[in-house]
């Protein structure tokens, strides 16, 4: 019977771990405040702030168990087929591998033997009622027969005594407090999984009651005489005749060990001890399903309500073996807790630290070392060129020079030279010609072109009531600065669109002052050779644009806002 509940055991167990069963979700953020119980937020805080290595230990919910399923002792008198059971427990975790709880389980097992036993005098439920009819006593009055009445010799079978067949119903409550261990949540590649193998010991107390089948519905013995005895290969026959034979009332108290042993509801009370192996699969964070297989272990010989074994000798002894009982359940255990984590031993505590080296956000990491031998601020990986020190660099570390002519700007006396007043010196400076009225003098130039120098500028679309530069934007203007470098003697008019209402008036001057700043203050251009202008006629309300000036064409730079409280919407 024991190995083929084993067996059935495994063969489930197999069953569901062959089954898909994905992770479930990832650990929670360590950053949680909320989670954390008052006692532990001084380490919380401390880990927060990079003073200490080891996040806090998260406030974790409670399980709360039900489960039912087969009971059965193991004992003296072999048992019937496990009958049913049930248990209750509550469970919490002191880490991510240690939890305890604490279990109440409630069985009823029966058991028959297909042997029969004749040295039973001892045995009060048996002894007082097959050895006292053999004696003229009545079985409902007559006390346990131990001895011969006539010269106090102990009665055997060999005095022509009936034999019996031991039987049993016990019912069995008991309460322990368990120690379980997981087996499976710290993992090295995977974070979580979605089963949970655990192993669990204990020891509680157990309170049963015994009582066997020993007279027929008229209150008299049995005759068990018809009954042959049984073999371990045809046991099964020799119990359904058994059953054909007897009721099933329970009526008479088995041997129990009176007050020697403490009582409880006047039921014996034993100390035990307990173990046994579960898996759990998860549902959801809330829910699981938990396959256990449960042994107690009494120290006790009554549990089936027989302690005493046959004797060739004709004096009954007792069996040096004590009783047991086994509870193979199936449960559903539910998660409880609000402002909590799971159950520490459905967490991987390995989670925080890898996630740390894949992703850092708490860790205190040293601060990178990028190498610039020339000190212009660009690293040596980008740097095209070992600037001297002082001179400004673009971002590509070449030094800057802004007319083009050949002198870096840190060497550069005269910083814009026009181009026709190159090539210059070695400090930067140019030979501008002599002015001349026309072209009858010697060394005459022309005005330079600027329509043509500067060529065709773009303008600068702004989003739907929108006056910030985009990215694209300041590229634009970007190009407009490097032409009027290039063309020193040119300026520029800055001009937006649309004044039909005070709203757009503000908006179109708003976004001409936008470029004009950007140009000075970003591109380092000239304020005098700008030409500010809003609210003109003819153009895109959301397009600015950019052109030469005229030849003799002027005009401020800067004009004071004409709304200047619209500015903000």
């Amino acid at each position: 019977m024991a190995s083929k509940k084993y067996i059935l055991l495994a063969g489930i167990i197999c069953l569901l771990a062959s089954g898909s069963y994905g992770q479930v979700g990832a650990s929670y953020d360590v950053k949680d405040s909320s989670l954390i119980p008052s006692k532990r937020m001084p380490q919380h805080s401390e880990f927060l702030n990079g003073t200490y290595n080891f996040p806090a230990k998260p406030r974790n919910q409670w399980e709360v168990g039900l489960k039912v399923g087969m009971f059965a002792i193991s004992g003296d008198v072999p048992g019937l087929t496990p009958t049913p059971g049930f248990g209750v427990h509550v469970r919490k975790a002191f880490g991510y591998v240690f939890s305890m709880r604490m279990e109440y389980l409630y069985g009823t097992a029966k058991g028959l033997h297909w042997l029969s036993a004749n040295n039973y005098g001892r045995n009060p439920a048996w002894g007082g009622r097959y050895v006292a009819p053999l004696l003229g006593l009545h079985p409902a009055t007559a006390q346990p027969a131990f001895h011969n009445s006539t010269n106090g010799a102990l009665l055997t079978n060999s005095d022509g005594l009936d034999r019996v067949f031991y039987n049993y119903k016990t019912k069995v409550q008991d309460l322990s407090l368990q120690g379980v261990v997981t087996l499976n949540n710290i993992r090295f590649h995977k974070a979580k999984t979605g089963f949970n193998l655990y192993g669990f010991g204990g020891f509680g107390a157990t309170v049963y009651d015994v009582d066997v089948n020993a007279l027929n519905e008229s209150g008299n013995p049995y005759d068990f005489s018809t009954i042959p005895d049984g073999t371990h290969k045809d046991r099964k026959d020799t119990r359904d005749a058994l059953k054909d034979l007897m009721d099933d009332t329970y009526e008479t108290p088995a041997e129990n060990h009176g007050d020697r042993r403490p009582k409880l509801f006047n039921k014996t009370l034993k100390p035990t001890l307990t173990g046994g192996v579960g898996i759990a699969f998860k549902l959801s964070n809330r829910l699981n399903l938990a396959l256990e297989d449960r042994v107690t272990f009494t120290k006790d010989d009554l549990l089936d309500g027989q302690r005493w074994q046959e004797s060739n000798l004709g004096t009954p002894s007792l069996t040096r073996d004590f009783d047991s009982y086994n509870f193979l359940s199936l449960g559903l255990n539910i998660n409880l807790g609000a402002k909590s984590v799971e159950p520490l031993w459905w967490l991987n505590p390995l989670d925080y630290a890898y996630s740390e080296i894949r992703n850092p956000r708490l860790m205190r990491l040293p601060k990178p070392v990028l190498p610039d031998s020339d000190l212009d601020g660009v690293t040596d990986q980008f740097d095209q060129e070992q600037t001297p020190e002082g001179c400004p660099v673009d971002t590509h570390g070449v030094t800057r020079d802004t007319d083009g002519d050949g002198v870096p700007d840190c060497k550069d006396k005269e910083l814009i030279t026009p181009t026709y007043c190159q090539p210059v010196d070695a400090d930067g400076i140019g030979k501008c010609p002599v002015a001349c009225p026309d072209s009858t003098c010697p060394g005459f130039m022309a005005r330079p072109d600027c329509a043509v120098s500067l060529g065709a500028l773009p303008s600068v679309t702004f989003a739907k009531n929108s006056v910030r530069l985009s990215a694209d934007a300041q590229r634009l203007l970007a190009v407009v600065a490097d032409r009027m470098r290039n063309s020193p003697g040119c300026n520029v008019v800055v001009t937006g669109y649309c004044a039909g209402n005070k709203v757009e008036q503000q908006r179109s001057w708003d976004r001409v002052n936008a470029i004009i700043n950007y140009l000075i203050e970003k591109e380092g251009v000239s304020g005098d050779r700008l030409i500010f202008k809003y609210g003109e006629e003819g153009g895109d309300c959301d397009t600015v644009d950019i052109r030469s000036a005229n030849e003799g064409e002027q005009g401020p730079n800067t004009v004071p806002a004409p709304h200047p409280n619209l500015r903000r919407g």
